[in-house]
């Protein structure tokens, strides 16, 4: 590897930071930002750094694996091509028997070649988000689009509002735009139950009941309300005023408050930054939509911005997702309308696998994720895979779905593999080479189903990579060839910087559409006081955690005043229960930490101890069929020295050291 290799990764992160590849004094690769791309500015975060681990484990999959009377065989290609053809020839006069389950661990234009081969069989898909669906869902009924503000209008903001999006860890390029803004004089409220690493990014913080962030939004916008300073522009371009006014006035602000958790010192503090010169800026973490009631939480956040008139300012706005292929073409990537789909949610995909009706599942294929480990209510994801005769999955390691599956084939991994991938955050799109060779007989999802295709009857027939590649770079916000992209290594797309100028909304009627009811907030339920909160690695994304890395006794932080209600010992173990199961943890006491939350740190797998999804329930959010993970309460019990048999409704179970 002579001169440096400019690729990008593909790691299901907003920032998708340009890279450059090449190696060290000692001949070592090593893997570093691009100082010459706009965004990425030369720097990464841990999660790319730790890459090379990944791809140079001794754990990976290396050759395709039969399942035979429990034990794994090596088979070659061909056989695995065979037994996967034979088995969907054998199921195409029902294809909704078919189930494709899509992860999210890597981004790129051919992961949606894969669902055009599915789409072409026309088996059953899933629908809904495992991740963002119901905060996107409230910025599209609110606005009409999912358009942001250019990151860089960070730099322009006097005050930075950030409702619990972790700086730290879950975008490390926003944190430096925080952090510049800064510098330049801003100011940074953060709104969060805490638990994250936003001291070093802020000023002051409030602390908030999880869950409950829409009443202090509600809250304050009724404080404008109350003020009578809510600019006139902003009620005329606004769709139904009167109905949201009274909504809002339903409610009092002490009510308001009540629900939260904040006190008023604490809400006229946030009014201030919202009413005053401004330009104030509203970052919208990931975190406050995983609830019920998400989407609710994320319209009246948008409702505080837009009625403080700080929607359609320079250094104002609202921050959240971008979709990730905004930039790029992809109507190659479906197919027609004209035959019905079964869709199956995927927050409940064990639920609706089990329940399917019509033709029962009898073929999964899953690839790009862990999808056991990764969905909700992991017990029942296990029994509804052990119910289908024939489960295929695609994979660099034998994962906890992995291990479920009848056959395994081996995947290539981010830098073993070519692609084209956008970003949810910012306006560029990159070019992805192979830079490694793939390890063993491994092999890229889109290639894996292009060669299937071929072997049924009829054969299901892709467009080459190249093609794909041409397809998806004609768009509109595009001026770049596939022979550009691959010498400069990204594009910039052509976007407005600032959307919704003069509050000129996407909605046809072009207004801005405000939530009309808001609803309550159930007390904790009393033999399960705490609220559980599985937040982001610094790390690694999703499960994507090596074994030497996995821990065998996850930790659970709680506040010091938490830790000592509950008669548990610092740094002690103790049992954390949810009705639908528990698991030991290291209890850790963390100062800062609203009280009534229990705080771990999510993708643990299950065969390693860890699991934190057979603890949750498997419902959707209000907005966009999203996984409302931080809805689940939980408890925290001593362990008794003598205790080998623990009990849940009643029924024996064996100590969790054994399950």
């Amino acid at each position: 590897m002579s001169a440096p290799h400019i690729t990008a990764c593909t790691m299901d992160c907003p920032d998708s930071c340009s890279l450059l590849i090449d190696r060290d004094r000692e001949g070592l690769p090593r893997i570093r930002g691009n100082p010459d791309h706009p965004f990425t500015r030369g720097f990464t975060c841990k999660k790319i750094k730790n890459h090379l681990k990944r791809l140079n484990h001794s754990g990976r999959v290396l050759y395709p694996l039969l399942k035979k009377q429990g034990a794994w065989k090596r088979v070659s290609w061909d056989q695995a091509f065979d037994l996967c053809a034979e088995k969907i020839q054998a199921l195409r006069h029902e294809p909704s028997s078919i189930l494709h389950i899509p992860g999210e661990g890597a981004k790129g234009v051919l992961k949606k070649g894969v669902g055009l081969f599915f789409s072409k069989l026309g088996t059953s898909r899933v629908k809904g988000s495992l991740c963002d669906a119901a905060g996107y869902l409230a910025y599209v009924k609110d606005f009409g689009s999912r358009e942001n503000p250019h990151p860089e209008n960070l730099r322009k903001a006097r005050w930075i509002v950030n409702w619990g999006k972790d700086l730290s860890r879950s975008s490390i390029h926003m944190g430096a735009l925080v952090q510049s803004a800064r510098k330049a004089g801003a100011e940074v409220l953060c709104v969060s139950p805490g638990g994250d690493g936003n001291a070093p990014f802020s000023d002051r913080a409030i602390r908030i009941r999880p869950g409950t962030d829409r009443f202090l939004a509600a809250a304050v916008v009724r404080r404008f309300l109350a003020k009578d300073v809510v600019p006139a522009e902003v009620i005329k371009r606004t769709r139904d005023w009167q109905a949201f006014k009274r909504c809002l006035l339903a409610w009092s602000e002490d009510d308001l408050l009540s629900r939260c958790g904040v006190a008023r010192e604490e809400a006229e503090e946030l009014f201030n930054r919202y009413a005053g010169e401004g330009p104030t800026a509203t970052i919208v973490g990931t975190g406050v939509q995983r609830y019920v009631r998400g989407g609710e939480n994320v319209r009246f956040i948008n409702a505080l911005a837009v009625v403080s008139g700080n929607m359609d300012r320079e250094g104002g706005g609202s921050f959240y997702h971008l979709h990730s292929f905004a930039n790029l073409n992809l109507t190659w990537a479906r197919v027609p309308d004209g035959q019905p789909r079964r869709s199956l949610l995927l927050p409940r995909i064990g639920r609706d696998i089990l329940g399917a009706k019509g033709p029962g599942i009898k073929m999964i294929w899953a690839h790009g994720g862990n999808i056991i480990n990764q969905a909700p209510d992991i017990h029942r994801t296990i029994r509804a895979f052990e119910a289908v005769p024939f489960k295929v999955v695609v994979d660099a390691f034998m994962t906890d779905t992995a291990e479920r599956a009848d056959l395994v084939l081996p995947a290539t991994l981010m830098l073993e593999q070519q692609d084209i991938v956008g970003s949810f955050l910012h306006s560029f799109v990159h070019w992805v080479p192979e830079v490694f060779p793939p390890p063993g007989e491994a092999r890229d999802d889109y290639s894996i189903v292009r060669q299937l295709g071929k072997r049924l009857d009829p054969p299901v027939l892709l467009p080459s990579t190249d093609a794909c590649f041409q397809a998806c770079l004609e768009s509109p916000h595009l001026v770049t060839s596939l022979e550009e992209l691959r010498r400069s290594g990204f594009s910039q797309a052509r976007r407005p910087s600032y959307p919704y100028a003069d509050l000129r909304f996407a909605h046809s009627d072009g207004l801005y559409h405000p939530p009309d009811i808001l609803h309550d907030e159930p007390e904790p339920p009393a033999e399960y006081p705490f609220r559980l909160l599985t937040l982001i690695r610094r790390g690694a994304v999703h499960s994507q955690i090596l074994p030497e890395e996995q821990e065998t006794r996850p930790r659970a932080w709680v506040a010091p005043e938490s830790l000592r209600a509950a008669g548990l010992t610092p740094d002690g173990e103790a049992r954390l229960i949810s009705p639908r199961d528990e698991i030991r943890v290291l209890v850790r006491p963390l100062e800062g930490l609203v009280p009534g939350v229990v705080l771990c740190r999510r993708g643990g797998w299950l065969k390693f101890g860890t699991g934190l999804n057979r603890l949750i329930r498997d419902e959707v959010t209000d907005l966009g069929n999203g996984a409302p993970y931080y809805e689940e309460y939980v408890r925290l019990e001593k362990i008794e020295e003598d205790q080998h048999i623990v009990r849940r409704n009643g029924n024996p179970r064996r100590a969790l050291e054994h399950l």
